[in-house]
């Protein structure tokens, strides 16, 4: 039973965004499709119990904490809280699901994931895996062998999909034991000290997968090919070679991000990968495409490369242009093509060409000093890279 109570406020009944949440003492406050209720959850005989205390826009904050603690008062005497109820008022007497706690779970962080994209594959990986055996279970009863069954059929086949699912599994059962619904002591899907036990260590079992590059040799020739292409995908594909960016910082570049006249693209660190700010000196074919983009730019329209009603560019759309002049590549893999060029036919120290890609540097104590963006470097490189490619 909780020990702190009264954790809500009367404001917070009206403005508290979906999910579960605890006033404490067994009571809580469910917001879920619009709806506001309250919910006494306590444990019978080792499971979870949820009783329905009616809707908030009927009964206040003050009144059902009064209701709850007489409630707790009758469970102390060895009672069943329902007993207060009256019998025109909705009793629930069944656990959540694990599969109701996923979703719960996924609407408690979504605002805190950068794009809705997450949250979907976050849910289909547990749709396609666990919830087949799962899905319907109280959280409480979910045990190793339920793991087991998930993960065994997948682990040495497909080992970063089995690893993703096995970590979201061990949140969501995390989930539950913060809102009393299972042992927090016991996580069966948890991997130190329980199913790396049992399973042989990820990388062991699997190589992985790099995103298929060309060989820098080649860029030459199918930047060419794009040249004489006059759709947005080409442009934005183009521009994504230029500038080594990742396809969806290109796609999602908007016109408040460039600044013509310093020919600097800022990316805000909302989309970028590492969560920090990164700065783009644009090579003069870089700034050639943006300027052939202003003079088309639809009205009222923020995006530099619009997919179609005006929304954002497909990443389909990129592979499909780019797959027209050579198969069997992606648009990733011009960033692999890009570090080869810089470390085999430059002179740029690493830390310039790792500082280009965004990529965050793996050693602290180097991290901790190096404070520069190397931005001055960078212009000269990616310069040097333009002249290369066009």
């Amino acid at each position: 039973m909780a020990t702190t109570i009264g954790k809500l406020t009367v404001r917070q009944v009206d403005t508290l965004p979906e999910g579960f949440h605890s006033d404490g003492g067994n009571l809580y406050l469910r917001v879920k499709g619009g709806s506001r209720a309250w919910v006494y959850r306590y444990k019978e005989q080792g499971r979870v119990r949820e009783m329905g205390l009616g809707s908030a826009a009927v009964r206040t904050l003050k009144e059902v904490r009064v209701l709850a603690e007489s409630m707790r008062k009758l469970q102390a005497d060895g009672r069943d809280p329902g007993e207060l109820l009256r019998v025109d008022e909705p009793v629930e007497s069944v656990s959540l699901t694990f599969e109701q706690c996923a979703q719960e779970l996924v609407e408690a962080k979504r605002t805190g994931w950068k794009n809705a994209k997450h949250a979907q594959q976050w849910i289909n990986t547990l749709r396609d895996y666990a919830f087949p055996v799962i899905g319907n279970k109280p959280p409480a009863d979910v045990s190793l062998a339920d793991i087991k069954s998930i993960l065994l059929p997948i682990w040495t086949t497909k080992t970063e999909t089995a690893t993703r699912v096995r970590q979201r599994i061990e949140a969501v059962l995390d989930y539950a034991a913060v809102h009393d619904l299972c042992d927090g002591t016991r996580n069966p899907a948890r991997w130190k000290g329980v199913l790396n036990k049992i399973l042989p260590e990820p990388a062991k079992v699997s190589t992985r997968d790099h995103h298929a590059a060309l060989p820098y040799a080649e860029v030459p020739r199918v930047m060419a090919a794009l040249q004489d292409k006059t759709h947005i995908s080409a442009y934005c594909l183009r521009f994504t070679i230029l500038t080594a960016a990742r396809s969806g910082e290109a796609r999602g570049a908007t016109w408040d991000e460039i600044d013509l006249d310093a020919q600097v693209w800022t990316i805000p660190s909302a989309r970028m990968k590492a969560a920090r700010p990164h700065r783009v000196p644009l090579s003069n074919p870089a700034m050639d495409i943006l300027l052939e983009m202003r003079e088309v730019r639809m009205r009222n329209n923020s995006k530099v490369f619009p997919g179609g009603r005006g929304g954002l560019l497909s990443d389909v759309a990129l592979n499909k242009t780019l797959h027209s002049v050579t198969p069997d590549v992606t648009v990733h893999g011009f960033r692999s093509s890009f570090r080869d060029w810089g470390a085999e036919q430059t002179s740029f120290p690493a830390a310039v060409l790792e500082q280009a890609l965004a990529h965050t540097n793996p050693n602290k104590v180097e991290a901790a000093y190096q404070r520069s963006d190397l931005f001055e470097l960078r212009w000269k490189l990616m310069q040097a890279w333009a002249e290369f490619v066009a």
